[in-house]
């Protein structure tokens, strides 16, 4: 479903956000399937085609041949990608796999969800749409790059259940605790403040309903602070999990690939699946 007006820009973030689940497991996407609905009599054939225009250039960036795909007349606008990926054995990356001592990595900025909420409130400014659209059609190659690094553990993309969501995932696959610095979590410029301002998307709330009770926040921790680290991202960043003496290695090679937000988040430890908070 479209999270911005555009439909070039449209595209572009639907096939970036895609492809990220190959990139994700460590692999290198080979062909794409384009699969689109539409409700033909509302929506111009030029606007179709600008999204399918704009979903060709990220899979072109990414090398990607689109080699089909499957069209229907819809009631909502819908556009997306069957990504089909080659990974070696031994570099696949799961989100169970992590190991007591890990340090996490995530290399995008939250906020996308509280960002896109604000664009259809009309309270998102330029510099941050701009920004917005930058971080959503950043591609997570870098992914497939790192999954060859032996200390690297456990690799998995921050999408839709936002980043405790996934971050427990990680701890329930893996049988771990987790500790997470939210001073240290890197944000979009200007999403806490448009999250103090109250702008929000349901699915915040409807996150930390399915999981807050595994979360120990701190005491004072405020609303807007709780409803970014639940946010849920579009074609958000990687959350990867690397043995301490990596790190440093890891982040500059992350960094040099594009992601300048890119920053250490937080520790697994060895305990029951809940994430605390600090």
């Amino acid at each position: 479903m479209p999270v911005v007006d555009d439909p070039y820009v449209f595209g572009r973030i639907a096939a970036t956000n895609a492809l990220s689940d190959v990139y994700a497991m460590g692999g290198r996407p080979i062909f794409a399937l384009a699969i689109v609905g539409m409700p033909v009599d509302r929506i111009a054939v030029e606007d179709v085609q600008q999204i399918l225009a704009g979903g060709a250039s990220v899979c072109a960036e990414a090398g990607v041949p689109i080699a089909g795909g499957h069209s229907i007349d819809s009631a909502e606008p819908i556009y997306g990608l069957v990504a089909l990926g080659l990974v070696h054995p031994d570099h696949v990356r799961r989100n169970r796999d992590a190991q007591d001592g890990d340090v996490l990595i995530l290399t995008k900025g939250l906020g996308v969800g509280v960002f896109s909420a604000a664009l259809k409130q009309g309270r998102l400014d330029d510099a941050g749409y701009a920004a917005m659209v930058e971080a959503t059609t950043k591609l997570n190659a870098v992914g497939a790059d790192l999954a060859k690094i032996e200390a690297v553990h456990a690799i998995t993309d921050v999408t839709g259940f936002g980043l405790l969501g996934h971050l427990l995932e990680v701890c329930r696959g893996s049988g771990l605790s987790a500790e997470l610095s939210w001073a240290d979590t890197p944000l979009l410029a200007g999403a806490l403040a448009l999250a103090k301002a109250g702008v929000r998307t349901g699915a915040s709330a409807r996150n930390w309903a399915s999981y807050g009770e595994a979360v120990r926040p701190p005491p004072d921790a405020s609303e807007a602070v709780l409803d970014l680290l639940c946010d849920p991202q579009t074609s958000g960043g990687l959350l990867v999990a690397i043995a301490p003496g990596a790190v440093a290695g890891v982040l500059e090679q992350v960094r040099a690939a594009g992601f300048g937000q890119a920053a250490t988040i937080g520790r697994l430890h060895s305990g029951p699946a809940i994430v605390t908070v600090r």
